[in-house]
């Protein structure tokens, strides 16, 4: 019988295909929904520090505001639909949650501060989630900091969280660093338990006519794993923490591919969004045919079989590579590619 089992962060799961922080997690028929379609774990949609800030400041503000003046100062306290979108029904989710499914719930942080992470996080735990993502998002706009300064920020994030809670702690980063095997092995030390490549930077697009700066979600393609799987290939092996794989999962081959780089799990969401949950259970099927075609008895037995330590040319993933890539292009006399 094929064994699809998977371990990340000590999480035992029963396949690799792990709902990524997405709209589907909002609520807690979303969440059912997803443990019905076949989730071993769910990585519930991102509290932003923008948001914890936020709350504190106009619980702050409320309380405050008026308190030495008359007893018609409660009618200052905002109703309750204009702050029940912040970190408390977050952590209410998470306990609601627990009650009602029996896969890990991975609660998400996205920010780039210790600030109220520190706070939340023990919160977080204590709601119940079996593990905390920490999505670190930072467009570094200031010329004067540098990429030290930058690496140490995300660092001592990571310390700080990860040494106040007691839950696996997981880091989902942008690929932009000068050394991401390096900086994979910095936040390992600081205490991330996992590693999930990579954060997508939602570049904004120009209106040209009203002269604005416009927000554009483009749901991502397969073609958009090669980046993941290039660097977990190179990563696995020599990174002490498990590694996740998200950003272009959209079919049983992609999930196939993160396995052989040495990814434990592949998140998905931009698949499930356009075509249902329901793709959760087809690509387990899908994988479970092409396993049993090629005797494969298990997952354990692919995860790293393709990393850059166990293939037989490393150069495929270095320079030697980027060279024959630009030399195999080789166009004919009318344009087109040979």
């Amino acid at each position: 019988m094929i064994d699809l089992t998977t371990h990340y962060m000590g999480l035992e799961l029963f396949h690799p295909i792990v709902p990524s922080a997405s709209p589907l997690s909002y609520d807690l028929d979303g969440i059912c929904r997803l443990e019905d379609a076949g989730a071993p774990a769910i990585v519930l949609f991102s509290l932003f520090e923008e948001q914890i800030e936020m709350q504190s400041r106009a619980l702050d503000y409320y309380l405050n505001y008026g308190a030495e003046s008359y007893v018609e100062a409660t009618s200052y306290f905002p109703e309750s639909v204009s702050y029940e979108v912040g970190p408390e029904s977050y952590l209410e989710l998470i306990r609601s949650s627990k009650d009602r499914v029996n896969v890990p719930i991975i609660a998400s942080l996205n920010g780039v501060s210790s600030g109220g992470w520190v706070r939340y996080g023990r919160m977080i735990q204590e709601a119940g989630a079996s593990a905390l993502e920490l999505n670190i998002y930072y467009i570094p706009t200031d010329p004067d900091v540098t990429s030290q300064e930058i690496e140490r920020q995300y660092v001592d994030v990571v310390a700080a969280v990860a040494g106040s809670v007691s839950i696996p702690v997981a880091v989902k980063l942008g690929p932009f660093f000068t050394s991401p095997v390096n900086m994979g092995r910095q936040l390992a030390s600081a205490g991330a338990n996992g590693l999930t490549l990579f954060n997508r930077f939602y570049q904004p697009d120009f209106d040209i006519q009203n002269l604005e700066v416009i927000p554009n979600l483009v749901l991502s393609r397969s073609y958009d794993m090669r980046l993941p799987l290039h660097w977990i290939a190179l990563m696995h092996g020599q990174v002490a923490a498990d590694l996740a794989l998200t950003g272009g999962v959209h079919t049983y081959t992609d999930v196939l591919k993160a396995m052989m780089a040495g990814a434990r799990v592949a998140q998905v969401a931009s698949e499930l969004l356009a075509h249902g949950v329901k793709r959760i259970r087809e690509m387990q099927s899908e994988m479970i045919r092409w396993m049993e075609e090629y005797e494969y008895e298990s997952v354990r037995q692919m995860q790293g079989s393709m990393s850059r330590l166990n293939v037989a040319d490393p150069s495929a993933f270095e320079r030697a590579n980027y060279m024959r890539v630009l030399q195999s292009f080789k166009p004919d006399p009318t344009g087109k590619l040979i």
